[in-house]
């Protein structure tokens, strides 16, 4: 366990390999699951925000269900979630000529569209992070659809701290991340 400021890291975010690997798994974390992406209390407003500048890369389906349901649904436990369709895919999930689901928000994030690339439980994944009164919990959340790319970082050598580097400093800043890695890394160098 790693301890950095109000954090909680788990090991395994040190020890464990993960490349996403969009060839095999066809992204199915935008699919698969109870509900849509667990979504931060101030992302309800940016997806009001953002939606007008989104809705054009999103799916008939996708839109559809946002127009009935909503951006966003309550989880059951006092948070909330982007809307499915049909109790599947995220509404902003759409799919490419290839089969593989992609996100319409990173899209229209891509092409310099919004400024938010989407929400911050999607970017850090496979990253879950449990906010208590006092602290965080980050913790590598083992899914069997993601093995494919457990396999693929490992082959690449890229721990899951280093995949998600980007979110992790989106989410608590360039410093507490820099502390991480020396954690990690001053670490496995003593250990070698």
């Amino acid at each position: 366990m790693i301890l950095i400021e109000n954090t909680v890291i788990s090991d395994d975010i040190a020890d464990k390999f993960f490349v996403c690997n969009l060839d095999k798994c066809k992204g199915a974390c935008c699919v698969e699951g109870d509900l849509g992406a667990p979504l931060e209390a101030d992302e309800l407003h940016i997806l009001q925000r953002i939606y007008p500048k989104v809705k054009p890369y999103l799916s008939p389906e996708g839109i559809a269900a946002i127009e009935k349901q909503g951006l966003y649904e309550p989880d059951g436990e006092g948070g909330f979630v982007t809307t499915t369709v049909g109790g599947r895919e995220c509404v902003f999930a759409t799919w490419n000529d290839k089969g593989i689901l992609k996100c319409g928000i990173e899209d229209a994030y891509n092409d310099g569209k919004v400024d938010w690339k989407k929400p911050i439980s999607c970017h850090l994944y496979p990253i879950r992070v449990t906010k208590y009164d006092q602290y965080h919990a980050l913790n590598y959340d083992r899914w069997p659809i993601c093995s494919p790319a457990c396999g693929l970082g490992k082959e690449l050598n890229v721990p899951v701290y280093k995949f998600v580097r980007e979110a992790l400093i989106r989410a608590y800043g360039e410093a507490w991340y820099a502390e991480l890695v020396a954690e990690i890394e001053g670490t496995t160098n003593d250990e070698q």
